[in-house]
């Protein structure tokens, strides 16, 4: 199968809702920014990473792709896919302007494509073609019930709704207000309403600093708060490790994290408990298997960060054995030719070959953005 054309494109998806906030970002739409492989019998394979729709950094990802990747792939062997993720990441002139950022996430989407090819051409879903199913059942835990900018009362009333109706036993809830009050509260009322049989984890983007973060924890344990995500800045391996020891409340990241030595400076450091890889920011699914392996040879349970909103992650997590849980954010499910689906709190599993990431003709018409 060589590679005959590589084209990016770009899909700017609005939300369920007018818009959505957590401590940090205020969006409207999701940016789907990927690229279409084709190869020479005529398959193609699509790969992607999500943003936020913003259309110039869009850009710089799909501009590296197109005029740095492209050359490194055109005429290979699509089914080559660790050598190739090795010349794309290790090729001098992209690694010295950039081993993270737009250069990585970019190599994500061509990495996916890769992968999805792959898959396609062995007429398996990804997660069949990885080597199978690991878990019986693969859990859903719902985001989208949570954001901060829902007024307490719409947040109770979506979590009973989500827990009652749709079947979910996992919910998280968006934190980081200026008064942490305000988040105690809204945790216990969704805590009272829902019962005590309902994870509730909660998610702090990167917002407080270590001191409040500690006083947050010492008041939170009390409400079983199931894993606090993101409490501190992003980078700061001491900082978490220090929460980490303080309080029982166990510490989720990594979806700010580009590669695997990110990963294991964090795991080592005993500063994350659940870890929390996305394959759009983590150069894709190679470097992906990495910082799950790396995870499970810790026993460190793997819960992606979905910034897929799920197309890709769905097979990674049935596949692997460290994951047993997987976000649901359902903002893009629409745009593809098989969408993610969860029934009564649960994951299905995708049944049409590939890597369920190939897009809708309506949804590349209706949502398209110009590349320049």
């Amino acid at each position: 199968m060589k590679i005959t054309s590589v084209e990016p494109f770009i899909l700017h998806v609005p939300l369920n809702r007018s818009s959505i906030s957590d401590s940090t970002h205020s969006i409207t739409h999701w940016g789907v920014v990927g690229v279409r492989i084709g190869t020479d019998d005529g398959t193609f394979g699509y790969g992607f990473t999500g943003t936020h729709a913003h259309l110039a950094s869009d850009r710089l990802v799909t501009s590296c792709i197109s005029g740095s990747y492209a050359e490194l792939l055109l005429g290979e062997d699509a089914l080559d896919t660790t050598r190739l993720w090795m010349k794309l990441a290790r090729f001098p002139a992209v690694q010295w302007v950039g081993r993270a950022g737009i250069t990585q996430i970019a190599l994500a989407a061509v990495d996916i494509a890769l992968w999805d090819l792959r898959a396609k051409h062995a007429g398996q879903p990804l997660w069949a073609h990885l080597g199978g199913a690991t878990s019986p059942r693969l859990e859903a835990y719902n985001t989208d019930i949570g954001w901060l900018s829902i007024p307490t009362a719409q947040l109770v009333e979506g979590s009973v709704r989500a827990v009652e109706v749709d079947g979910y036993r996992r919910l998280k809830l968006k934190v980081g207000s200026p008064d942490i009050g305000t988040d105690l509260g809204r945790i216990e009322a969704v805590r009272q309403a829902v019962g005590p049989d309902v994870t509730i984890a909660v998610d702090g983007n990167g917002k407080w600093d270590l001191p409040t973060c500690l006083r947050f924890c010492r008041r939170a344990e009390a409400l079983d708060v199931f894993w606090f995500e993101e409490p501190l800045w992003y980078d700061d391996v001491a900082g978490h490790a220090a929460l980490a020891r303080a309080t029982a409340i166990p510490v989720a990241l990594g979806e700010q994290l580009y590669t695997a030595d990110a990963f294991n400076a964090f795991m080592e450091a005993g500063a994350v408990h659940y870890v929390q890889p996305d394959v759009t920011r983590l150069g894709g699914i190679s470097e992906y298997v990495t910082v799950a392996e790396s995870a499970w040879s810790k026993r460190l349970p793997v819960v992606p960060h979905v910034g897929d909103m799920g197309q890709i992650h769905v097979h990674l997590a049935l596949w692997h054995p460290a994951t047993t849980m997987l976000e649901y954010i359902p903002w893009i499910m629409d745009c593809f030719e098989e969408p993610i689906a969860v029934t009564d709190g649960a994951y299905e599993r995708p049944q049409q070959p590939g890597a369920s990431t190939t897009p809708t003709k309506d949804a590349m018409e209706r949502y398209g953005r110009p590349l320049g």
